[in-house]
């Protein structure tokens, strides 16, 4: 059996409720190693479900999980995992290296506290305790926990959040290292931008199952919408008034379109502006994407809930 195609985590027909509201609706996800598993999708829309029941937080009502091919329950499959979740309760008063070496004590073979702190950038926290810690900097202890003992799935929920851009982009860049070396991560991020950075594969969920999932590529090309870029001498609010224009921003002299119908805007802004240059269509962001997909959801269940 080639073990590198079976999933390190997976759910098959996943249902969980909560009384009358249902938090994940038959969901199928998997994740394999060495990939980088993005879970996007507005609140409510099952992710932190999705996470609670491979964690072994909760159980499935209906459906089959399984973390390593074992009940997530199960001390052997919780060995090899890392968590970072939104909310953090430690001990104020240790001091971090303190935690790191209480944590590492869990796991078997744990990476030795100064590579946790290095990878984490927090070499120079090691001594401070933890409650006089800034937002931010708490997030990147929480991180180096969650990579300490050497894991093989490493769950990061919302990890960047009350980050500046320095310690984000490092942050990135310590994930991109765990997964080149083989460890698998399943994020969840209101950060497009960041999922865009990070993704092997992204997973687009809605009302409790997944409406779309492949690589960022493939989703942006899914969508129909692109971006004309160009330095135009068109004030953006006449722009904005065309009937085809989604959406238009001036950024540092250039205008930024966001619209469906890029041939006939491009052809438009030829004829109105002369002096037009530097003219470019990209494809739509995962932002774009991720707005167009979840909308269309919403207004399918839209249609189902007046159709019953």
């Amino acid at each position: 059996m080639d073990m590198s195609a079976t999933p390190v985590a997976r759910l098959r027909g996943a249902a969980k409720r909560y009384g009358t509201l249902t938090a994940l609706d038959g969901l199928d996800l998997s994740l394999h190693r060495g990939e980088l598993l993005a879970l996007l999708g507005p609140n409510g829309a099952g992710k932190t479900t999705a996470i609670g029941l491979l964690l072994g937080l909760h159980r499935a009502d209906a459906g089959q999980v399984e973390l390593f091919g074992r009940d997530p329950q199960e001390l052997a499959a919780r060995r090899h995992i890392g968590v970072m979740l939104q909310n953090a309760l430690l001990p104020l008063t240790l001091r971090v290296r303190e935690l790191l070496r209480l944590t590492a004590s869990y796991y078997p073979n744990p990476r030795v506290l100064q590579e946790s702190a290095e990878l984490a950038g927090i070499g120079d926290l090691l001594e401070r305790p933890y409650g006089k810690l800034s937002g931010g900097q708490q997030r990147r202890v929480q991180f180096a926990l969650a990579l300490c003992g050497r894991p093989q799935l490493l769950f990061l929920d919302e990890p960047t959040v009350g980050m500046d851009i320095q310690a984000r982009q490092a942050l990135w860049a310590a994930i991109r290292r765990l997964v080149g070396e083989g460890c698998s991560v399943l994020l969840t991020t209101h950060y497009l931008e960041e999922a865009e950075a990070l993704a092997t594969r992204v997973c687009v969920m809605a009302h409790g199952r997944a409406i779309n999932e492949g690589t960022v590529d493939e989703l942006r090309a899914r969508v129909a919408m692109r971006r004309v870029r160009c330095i135009s001498t068109l004030d953006p609010q006449v722009v904005g008034g065309w009937p085809e224009v989604a959406e238009v921003r001036s950024e540092h002299g250039r205008l930024h379109v966001t619209t469906a119908a890029a041939e006939v805007v491009v052809l438009r802004l030829l004829q109105n502006d002369a002096y037009l240059r530097e003219l470019e269509v990209q494809r739509a962001g995962l932002a774009e994407a991720f707005t167009e997909l979840t909308r269309d959801a919403a207004e399918a269940s839209d249609h189902q809930r007046e159709a019953a």
